[in-house]
């Protein structure tokens, strides 16, 4: 009896847990496109759990991730699946790997790969299944979006992430802008000066620049510190020809003082020819309201009456330029 018991036990224990899915009903799919220049979001609201959603920001390709309203995935790892729908016979899941979970409301992102794979699994009718256990080894948890009515919202996808940005503010706040020689900006500079200013057009709140110029060791102290001064203005100057205000500027200019790479060959001294454009939002002082004059004082003897026009006609003519 006792052996029996044990066998018994010992084939439960090897059972997997019960997984809890998240699934909407399949009458009740919906898909979402919402975005601007900075931003692209795809996704589908995911009944009782929060949402599954691709994220393309500007300058990036999309990432897959979750959004959980309550803190359904502990801690652990995920497996991302490219699932083949019931209807489709013959066709196996692809498994795309592995992503780490540490739990919160966005519980992980995917890789690039991974969201490209899942996108076009969509377009082939396939479903994103992700599929989760804690350390600790509590219960499996599966979410899953469907495919249905895909096609259409994946085109409006494609409309608002054909309007992004070229870049994000990641990767254009910190710009290194080189010069082969001397201190004139090439083609090469200017485009890269001009994609910074059509980001700082796009997204006013960037309002402030700091520009450093630098130089390799080629020459003396003396001439390579002024020779960063000149690539330092040519920078300055070409923000401030395009509008962007003097004020919200700072100029520095180091010589030789702060290499990025030794410089030990043609190559590196090429790289620390440069200089540096860091973009930052500060918040800018608030000019206080210019004081009212005070009002005028009246002559004694002379009644308020008197001293202002006693028509209408007469207080246009008080007032005519000029007089």
């Amino acid at each position: 009896m006792r052996q029996r018991y044990l066998i018994l036990l010992s084939l439960f224990a090897s059972l997997p847990a019960m997984a809890v899915t998240f699934q909407t009903r399949l009458e009740k799919v919906e898909w979402k496109v919402e975005g601007d220049k900075f931003e692209c979001r795809l996704s589908q609201p995911i009944t009782d759990f929060g949402s599954g959603e691709f994220v393309r920001r500007a300058g990036e390709q999309a990432t897959f991730r979750l959004n959980a309203r309550e803190r359904w995935m502990g801690a652990g790892s995920a497996t991302l699946l490219a699932a083949a729908a019931p209807w489709q016979p013959g066709r196996g899941d692809i498994n795309l790997g592995v992503v780490s979970v540490a739990g919160g409301a966005v519980p992980f992102n995917s890789s690039q790969q991974q969201a490209g794979r899942l996108l076009a699994g969509l377009l082939e009718g396939r479903s994103p299944v992700v599929r989760h256990r804690t350390q600790q080894g509590g219960d499996a948890l599966e979410v899953r979006l469907l495919p249905v009515k895909f096609n259409h919202a994946y085109q409006d996808y494609l409309a608002c992430t054909a309007k992004l940005l070229p870049v994000n503010f990641d990767q254009v706040k910190r710009a290194q802008v080189g010069f082969p020689g001397g201190s004139e900006l090439d083609e090469r500079a200017r485009a890269r000066l001009e994609i910074i200013l059509d980001f700082i057009k796009a997204d006013p709140s960037v309002n402030h620049i700091e520009i450093d110029g630098h130089s390799d060791n080629s020459g003396n102290r003396l001439t390579n510190r002024d020779l960063s001064r000149r690539r330092a203005l040519a920078v300055f100057d070409y923000f401030k020809a395009r509008g962007f205000p003097e004020s919200q500027m700072v100029m520095r200019f180091h010589g030789e003082r702060y290499p990025l790479v030794p410089n030990n060959s043609p190559a590196n001294r090429a790289k620390n020819r440069r200089t540096t454009v860091l973009l930052s939002r500060v918040e800018l002082p608030v000019e206080a309201p210019a004081a009212a004059p005070a009002p005028a004082e009246t002559p004694a003897g002379t009644s308020t009456a008197a001293a202002e026009p006693a028509t209408p006609a007469a207080k246009r003519e008080a007032v005519r330029p000029g007089s």
